[in-house]
């Protein structure tokens, strides 16, 4: 994604004032901030479009018997779980993605921005993953969560037993050790769950033997949220988890660039996906 075309002829310049390592560098963070500051646009001009929640489809109707029907691979549908002080309008280009090329059932989830723990927040995606499976039929969902909506994830499966339900969890960009970006956002308890140390990011190093969801954590050298960016791997001896590095894009970036979305269906479709990923991912 070509995002930074101006800046080309001032390229052979700057790589003569700097080493060619920090020129590359500085190249793809220029390239990064230029990304991030036109999906910060583009989601603030859709913000209010996910205030409400998110009408519910029923489930399709049975087929009467008799009909002749292709083999489908049953998918369990896929939850996308927005970020701290977001919606669910941040996945309007992922929803549609995982919709067209997949063939999930896609559903969005948003809770309050006023939200002030991330266990309450796991109990209430909780009973909205029931109510989706007693919908839906199904079994399983997958869940795709951003930022803050990956740790809630996270806690359900590992501390309120929601491995039963979750078989994927894909985090992007998701604090799962804790960060120490913006020390003066601590006024908000939320906030202070989210740093190394605290309640919250003790309980998640806890023992969790025998839990059977999947873990796929995309993670980018770019983030400038996470601090240390190495924060966003899973790292648990317990847990079946691939880290997917990412290069090229920033925080608000992981839920919108088709990159992503590639690797998110590769995850979601794939029994392994590390041997597809071991690479990562770089965006040019």
């Amino acid at each position: 994604m070509k995002v930074t075309g101006a800046l080309e002829p001032f390229l052979p310049f700057c790589r003569r004032l700097l080493p060619s390592r920090l020129a590359g560098l500085s190249l793809a963070l220029l390239k990064s901030t230029a990304l991030e500051a036109a999906v910060l646009a583009g989601h603030l001009l859709l913000y209010p479009t996910g205030l409400t929640p998110e009408r519910r489809s029923p489930a399709p109707p049975a087929e009467p018997d008799g009909t002749d029907r292709l083999p489908v691979r049953p998918v369990p549908p896929v939850v996308l779980l927005h970020g701290f002080i977001d919606n669910r309008s941040v996945f309007v280009l992922l929803r549609r993605a995982l919709a067209q090329h997949g063939g999930q059932r896609v559903e969005s989830l948003n809770y309050s921005p006023l939200t002030c723990d991330v266990r309450t927040a796991a109990e209430l995606l909780g009973r909205h993953i029931e109510e989706i499976c007693e919908r839906t039929g199904s079994h399983q969902v997958d869940v795709v969560g951003h930022s803050l909506g990956g740790l809630i994830a996270r806690y359900y499966v590992q501390r309120l037993g929601g491995d039963l339900r979750v078989r994927t969890l894909v985090t992007l960009g998701t604090p799962h050790s804790g960060t120490r970006v913006v020390p003066l956002a601590n006024a908000h308890p939320i906030v202070r769950q989210l740093r190394p140390g605290s309640e919250v990011i003790e309980e998640l190093t806890r023992p969790a033997p025998g839990c059977r969801t999947r873990f796929v954590s995309f993670w980018s050298d770019l983030d400038s949220l996470m601090d240390p960016v190495e924060t966003a791997c899973v790292d648990h001896p317990d847990l079946m988890a691939t880290n997917v590095h990412v290069t090229g894009i920033g925080h608000l970036a992981l839920p919108v660039h088709p990159a992503i979305a590639t690797g998110i269906r590769q995850a979601l479709d794939e029994a392994h996906p590390e041997e597809r990923m071991a690479g990562g991912l770089t965006v040019a």
